[in-house]
């Protein structure tokens, strides 16, 4: 386990990715990540639909050159309908950003997400209190 990187996913957010996973199901789902990286941790405040991605069953095409310069994009995040949540050789060849989560059913509590480095080696993940925006930041 690398003990060296920590990510932060506030609570709403990690609602709004099982929501996302359950509405998609049995069909892979995927959002990108936005946050900050600060002494060996990665704090999500956001999380992004890529355009025009196509989520299928096993797999999720996106097309990463349309985010070229967002260098708030920290890393990805998709399901495993089967419910492994260990990454696959394409998930890892694929790889965007500093950390790849993966969620599998049923879709809530922390046992069903994990997060990994470009190497494959587990993170540790701090579910943290909910993420607050006004409505002017909403859109």
């Amino acid at each position: 386990m690398s003990d060296k990187l920590v990510v932060e996913v506030p609570s709403n957010i990690l609602e709004t990715i099982y929501a996302g996973a359950k509405e998609l199901y049995p069909r892979e789902s995927f959002l990108l990540l936005r946050g900050k990286k600060s002494k060996g941790r990665i704090k999500i405040n956001d999380l992004l639909l890529a355009p025009f991605a196509a989520h299928g069953h096993g797999e999720v095409h996106f097309n990463p050159y349309m985010f070229t310069g967002d260098f708030s994009l920290v890393g990805t995040v998709h399901s495993h309908p089967s419910g492994n949540i260990t990454p696959s050789h394409v998930d890892m060849n694929y790889f965007f950003g500093r950390v790849l989560m993966i969620v599998g059913p049923p879709f809530e509590g922390k046992d069903c997400i994990a997060a990994y480095d470009s190497n494959a080696e587990t993170v540790s993940i701090e579910i943290t209190a909910p993420v607050q925006c006004g409505d002017e930041e909403f859109y």
